[in-house]
């Protein structure tokens, strides 16, 4: 069972309906078998309605609803392998980035990404997503990794933003997230981004120079988060409906300002009714962008990354 979000009680109803149903016609042995498809059928129309016609903030509850496929989930469904390293060999371990080197049907990658919790416990010691410097640092000390040993690497965001708290400072935050912006530019291998939730501000771009940017279908990536910009333009972090509407951060807002360079189709009602066709879509994209791959030099591989951050933010007059 997945959590309803505000949006999604209508739906809720019908299948509270549909499941009283099925208890009366076991207790009293009756057949509702037609009266459950009518129900059903409505279920189905109505979600494909309320799906057709999502507002930003109903797009930004599914981006960061608790159920969602998390990094090391979506990485066990698709790899036949997985070595999970740790620790930036300068502090210590940072367990809201996670990485190592997996197989996926016989092409070994170095796969890095954010990594939230399900529950209260767990996103405690996940931090909820929000890496302090050594989880940067334990990135990069991974990219440079599959650099020296040529292998392509697969990031995968899905954060609120870099921990802002006073001994994130301490050790360098700031420092630690331009060094990966960077180091990330000047990499000789390929670097393939895909956001799986909520990408948000620095704490996303710091693994996210990359040849290719692709967003889950009602995953956000922004420079802050709604709530942010709305208490520092409007005073009031009651009003970020209105502020996400003018950031345009959902998957095809960043598509048409040439950001994203592509957008994966996500399961009816969101990927977390689906881990496991979320899975296959997300393989399925690393295998067919990695073919692309194996005739460029190192060197077309970094002259494309460096020319698709260059054309952002261009216009003509």
């Amino acid at each position: 069972m997945t959590k309803s979000l505000d949006f999604e009680k209508p739906i809720a109803d019908l299948h509270l309906k549909i499941q009283q149903l099925k208890n009366l016609a076991h207790a009293e042995n009756l057949n509702l078998d037609d009266e459950i498809q009518q129900i059903l059928n409505r279920a189905s129309l109505l979600k494909k309605e309320i799906y057709a016609s999502l507002s930003p903030s109903q797009i930004i509850q599914i981006a960061r609803h608790p159920n969602r496929p998390d990094t090391l989930s979506l990485i066990r469904l698709m790899s036949d392998s997985f070595t999970q390293f740790h620790g930036d060999r300068l502090f210590k371990d940072d367990p809201s980035i996670v990485g190592g080197l997996a197989c996926i049907s016989g092409v070994h990658v170095m796969l890095i990404g954010h990594q939230k919790g399900h529950d209260t416990k767990e996103n405690i010691y996940r931090n909820f997503g929000m890496p302090h410097p050594e989880g940067y640092r334990k990135a990069l000390r991974l990219m440079q990794l599959a650099n020296k040993f040529s292998l392509p690497i697969v990031t995968f965001i899905d954060t609120p933003g870099a921990y802002p708290g006073i001994e994130a400072e301490e050790r360098g935050q700031a420092e630690a997230i331009a060094r990966n912006l960077k180091e990330m530019a000047g990499l000789d291998v390929p670097i393939l981004t895909y956001v799986i939730g909520e990408g948000g501000s620095g704490g996303a771009l710091a693994i996210g120079v990359c040849n290719q940017l692709l967003m889950l279908e009602y995953a956000v990536y922004s420079v802050i988060s709604p709530e942010g910009c709305a208490s520092i333009l409007f005073r009031d972090a009651k009003l970020s409906d209105r502020a996400a509407k003018a950031m345009k951060m959902t998957a095809k807002d960043i598509l048409h300002l040439g950001v994203a360079d592509g957008i994966i189709p996500e399961p009816p009602g969101g990927a977390h009714h689906d881990w496991g066709l979320v899975a296959s879509a997300l393989k399925e994209n690393i295998l067919s962008h990695l073919n692309v791959y194996r005739t460029k030099t190192s060197q077309e591989v970094k002259n494309e990354r460096y020319q698709k951050f260059r054309k952002m933010g261009s216009f003509k007059e």
